[in-house]
């Protein structure tokens, strides 16, 4: 049987998934009333597909950030008494439009702050300073490591799993010295925090969030924060977006490297067990939200377009980077060929938003002691509704990690439903013995050696 828990934080931003994996053993599996050191809460069975599971929805970890708790650090949840229904999910954090493992493993998800919400930074404000978002996830691990226990769970077998930007979020936690001691292992897939687009210096976060006060009527430095607490919560998250100058797969308000939770070198970063990976296409998802001329139709973007988006990607660069750009991914022999504007600016942005920072970052984590494995997933899912030139995109192995094939009715292979299984199994190995299991793999998974102490595997249909 397997069991899971999962909880939400409360009312504001998400945008991207960050799970947690703990080993579990339960003495008795009906038991579906646990006491927390915060209080009592009473879960519920729900059917999956290889059975049933314990499920706690909506436990808190922390206190709404309402009022003047908005923008500011988390505080831990006030005590409860009596018993706290934890059979339905509790308010969502505000956000815009949102399957077990095999084996003995407790999985607990978290909705956290995001956005403006979780990253707004003020100049010369103690009490906000940026990362609200990151300190209300070491809050949920600290919960699930105060807690853990009394659902069965080891506390010493902790695994932090992220997605996208939740994978960079997972990051920060490798890198920040007060998240040291909360868990054992990590994975973290497409984003690593080093990616140009994962955090930004103290004095951007500054500027966008005085572009943010004025655009909502809160000119007032010395207001500011008082000013935008009142602002209604639909207006500050559309409102956001209007900071941003032009650019490829950039946030408003993101974590910011204020050398406390974050620090300003690498060299601080954990010597953890951590498992990273791509998808071959991850820049395809990005183009056809941001570059004119990509569309659901072939998207044989012209030269301009292929430039445009060139100046997207490297803002303010000019036309020598252009003709740089132009030299290393486009062969003069192709340019009459239809597609090789649009192919050689997906390699483009896969590069340099994906491929090159998390490389680096495993290169940089390994050349420090640590132990990185890396994965590059390369199957497009039979059941993909978007064009096949987009081929294996970004979020895309999200659905056999968390074993989406496997429900007969949405029509995947049968080989896929077997790679879903191995995905499943290999995570939760991961998760509870690290290494150890993961290298008995089937053959259909190819590894090789990267970069020196980097194990990498292909995962291919």
């Amino acid at each position: 049987m397997i069991s899971k828990l999962r909880f939400r934080s409360y009312h504001f931003a998400i945008l991207f998934l960050l799970t947690y994996f703990l080993t579990v053993s339960f003495a008795n599996e009906d038991e579906l009333l646990i006491t927390t050191k915060d209080g009592q809460v009473q879960g519920k069975l729900l059917q999956a597909v290889d059975g049933e599971v314990r499920a706690f929805l909506g436990i808190p970890f922390a206190k709404p950030p309402l009022g003047n708790l908005r923008f500011r650090a988390p505080e831990p949840v006030e005590p409860w008494e009596g018993m706290k229904d934890a059979t339905e999910y509790s308010n969502s954090c505000y956000q815009f439009p949102d399957s077990t493992f095999p084996g003995r493993i407790l999985y607990v998800s978290i909705l956290y702050i995001l956005g403006v919400f979780g990253f707004l930074s003020l100049p010369d404000n103690q009490n906000v300073r940026g990362n609200a978002a990151l300190l209300d996830q070491r809050l949920a691990i600290q919960w699930a490591v105060n807690n853990i226990a009394a659902f069965g769970g080891d506390p010493s077998k902790v695994t932090i799993f992220g997605e996208s930007a939740g994978s960079a979020c997972v990051g920060y936690h490798v890198i920040s010295p007060g998240s040291n001691g909360l868990f054992q292992r990590a994975i973290m897939q497409s984003g690593v925090p080093t990616a140009s687009w994962a955090s930004l210096s103290l004095e951007e976060t500054w500027n966008r969030a005085r572009k943010l006060g004025s655009l909502l009527g809160c000119s007032d430095p010395a207001e500011l924060e008082a000013c935008l607490q009142q602002v209604d919560v639909n207006q500050l998250a559309t409102m956001q977006f209007g900071v941003m100058g032009p650019g490829l797969g950039g946030y408003p308000f993101i974590p910011v490297v204020d050398g406390v939770f974050l620090p300003d070198t690498i060299e601080s970063l954990h010597k953890k067990e951590v498992l990273l990976g791509l998808n071959r296409d991850e820049g395809t998802y990005f183009l056809i939200y941001g570059v004119a001329g990509f569309d659901l139709d072939e998207s044989l973007i012209t030269k301009k377009q292929f430039l445009y988006g060139i100046d997207l990607m490297f803002p303010g660069a000019g036309y020598l980077a252009d003709g740089a750009v132009m030299f290393e991914y486009i062969n003069p022999a192709n340019v009459n060929f239809l597609a090789v504007f649009r192919d050689a600016l997906i390699r483009i942005v896969t590069d340099v938003l994906f491929i090159c920072p998390v490389q680096e970052f495993a290169k940089s984590y390994a050349q420090i002691g640590g132990k990185p494995f890396l994965y590059h997933f390369l199957h497009r899912s039979s059941v993909n509704p978007w064009p096949e030139w987009m081929g294996v995109m970004h979020g895309y192995e999200i659905e056999f990690v968390f074993g989406r094939p496997l429900i007969p009715s949405l029509g995947y292979t049968e080989e896929e439903v077997e790679m879903s299984k191995r995905f499943m199994k290999h995570w939760a190995n991961f998760a509870r013995t690290g290494y150890s299991l993961i290298w008995s793999m089937t053959p259909k998974i190819i590894w090789k050696f990267n970069f020196p102490f980097v194990k990498e595997m292909e995962v291919k249909k």
